[in-house]
């Protein structure tokens, strides 16, 4: 198992950047995929960013292609989520999750999450 806490989140003028940032327990991170989703009221959790445990292969939603980055280090037990020219659109709790599947990308497919953090964007 992993516990997962979000944090850095805030609030930023259109065009600005934020780094999210996802800090795992336990002594097993690296045996873990983490993907970064984010929600709306009333809207279905969507996958925006996933990377793999050993191998750091990425991925990421067409809308956040070439604008935002997901890393992570190992040895810090810690995963990012860089965000850059955030658009009003991109407003949403952000969230982390854990899988041991593998090409996970849908949040049913996810076994540990995170609590969010709210990131606001201003027109």
């Amino acid at each position: 198992q992993v516990q997962l806490v979000e944090s850095g989140g805030g609030l930023v003028q259109a065009g600005g950047s934020l780094r999210l940032s996802c800090a795992a327990s336990g002594r097993t991170f690296s045996s873990f995929g983490i993907g970064w989703f984010r929600q709306t009221p009333g809207k279905e959790r969507e996958c925006v960013a996933t990377i793999s445990r050993i191998n750091r292969r990425t991925s990421y939603a067409d809308s956040v292609k070439g604008r935002f980055a997901i890393s992570r280090d190992n040895a810090k037990n810690t995963v990012y989520l860089q965000l850059n020219s955030l658009k009003p659109e991109d407003t949403a709790v952000y969230y982390c999750a854990a899988t041991l599947r593998l090409d996970a990308l849908n949040a049913g497919e996810y076994d540990y999450w995170g609590q969010g953090i709210q990131v606001t964007v201003s027109a």
